[in-house]
């Protein structure tokens, strides 16, 4: 019986056993300087690029497996990793050790008429769960920033990219014992067991504070349904791009390209392009042909089809579709306002833009579009941590409580009150 077939045997005492330890180590990194942390990150992104000749082959197992089981291309894509992916996982954790520590920042401050001063001050949330799949750079970018948040980070990443996260993490933990921080605060489930999962969202026995699920709808709904601890969580990226009567097409045609073509696989992909049909001239045309000739499947409306001959007939399940693919569906509006609403019917409130020239409907659409991210001439890929100046993130929440849009590292933190006083009492 190997390691992990024991493990599976008895996931309640393991992830019990990583429980404890995660909240200890929280303990201490509650109070860690901001020197000592970035040391950490600075020495893991070494480690990192020191061990890329072990990771990718690590990654070549997983990648491997995942062929032969017939995975489509948009998944292996997310899964494998190479130098310069490998060198961008680094980098990811030394411009993580450069943000300013966000623990100790104080929000407000104000005194109250009987002298008693108030301060409302950023703190830890305390240990936090991530429950990942196909993307080994989660392990990196996970553990990294809740460890510049000082929480503590237990790690679960899908079998598909197990033996890619392993190899990753000894390179976290190499950092943490650089730091003499202790190996505890990032790690990894040494199972791909779901029970192992099923033991995370009860929460360890309050060992854990929040849950981040980053994955497929399954997973996320799984993760809701099941978890006895808050979550931050998006169901999925069903991104839009509405083309407006007032779009530039030098600009509108390369931003819708790159907004679904970039890397289909990705959550800011645009899965669905709108297009005004009250524009003076045919926008409909360049757009669904250059899409097209970069091959992507264009799966349209009446309107869409008359484009081109290329064009499949669009089902009404096309829209509201996670595609994840080079697909994409298109639709013919009328107006901004019928865009609006067909996001706001069809919309996962993850990523939502409009192209256009008018500024007035550039800001009704930035008012009334109610998604995590809107954004206006600019690709929905952008829908990134790093993009943001963020250093990386867990992923894109698309709820509205705590936190919303890329979690970062102050998202990854909460706020207590220190309140001074001189001897008050309160009057009876």
């Amino acid at each position: 019986m190997n390691t992990i077939d024991r493990i599976s045997d008895n996931a309640t005492a393991l992830m019990h056993g990583i429980g404890v330890d995660a909240r200890s180590a929280a303990r201490v990194l509650a109070t860690a300087s901001a020197d000592q942390k970035n040391l950490a990150l600075i020495s893991a992104a070494a480690a990192l690029r020191k061990s890329a000749p072990t990771i990718i082959e690590a990654n070549a197992n997983d990648v491997a497996t995942a062929v032969a089981s017939g995975r489509p291309s948009a998944f292996i894509d997310r899964l494998k990793l190479d130098t310069k992916r490998i060198d961008a996982i680094a980098q990811s954790l030394d411009d993580i050790a450069a943000l300013a520590d966000p623990v100790g920042t104080v929000l407000a401050e104000w005194q109250q008429p009987n002298g008693l001063k108030f301060q409302r001050v950023r703190v830890p949330l305390g240990v936090i769960g991530i429950i990942y799949e196909s993307r080994p750079n989660v392990t990196a970018d996970a553990g990294a920033l809740a460890l510049k948040a000082g929480n503590a980070a237990i790690l679960r990443g899908g079998s598909e990219s197990h033996y890619s996260s392993v190899a990753i993490h000894a390179a976290l933990v190499a950092g943490l014992r650089a730091a003499d921080l202790p190996a505890e605060a990032i790690q990894l489930v040494p199972t791909t067991d779901r029970a192992a999962v099923g033991e995370m969202l009860k929460g360890l026995d309050g060992a854990i504070d929040v849950i981040v699920p980053r994955g497929g709808r399954s997973l996320v709904e799984r993760v809701q349904a099941e978890a006895r601890v808050p979550v931050f969580a998006h169901l999925e990226g069903v991104c839009h791009t509405y083309v407006d009567r007032g779009a530039d097409m030098d600009i509108a045609v390369p931003v819708v390209l790159n907004a679904k073509m970039r890397r289909t696989g990705v959550c800011g992909a645009t899965e669905c392009l709108l297009v005004d049909k009250n524009a003076d001239q045919d926008n409909l045309t360049p757009l669904v042909k250059a899409l097209l000739d970069a091959g992507c499947e264009v799966r349209g409306d009446a309107a869409a089809q008359k484009v081109d001959p290329r064009v499949k007939a669009a089902s009404q399940s096309d829209y509201g579709k996670e595609f994840l693919d080079a697909i994409i569906a298109v639709k013919v509006v009328d107006g901004v306002d019928e865009a609006i609403a067909h996001i706001a019917t069809y919309g996962s409130q993850h990523t939502d833009a409009i192209i256009t020239e008018c500024e007035a409907t550039a800001e009704l659409f930035l008012n009334r579009v109610d998604s995590a991210i809107v954004l206006v001439n600019a690709s929905t890929q952008f829908a990134d941590g790093g993009e943001f100046g963020f250093g990386a993130e867990i992923g894109i929440a698309t709820g509205k409580m705590h936190a919303r849009g890329p979690v970062g590292v102050e998202q990854l933190t909460s706020f207590k009150y220190k309140v001074r006083g001189s001897g008050q009492t309160r009057p009876v």
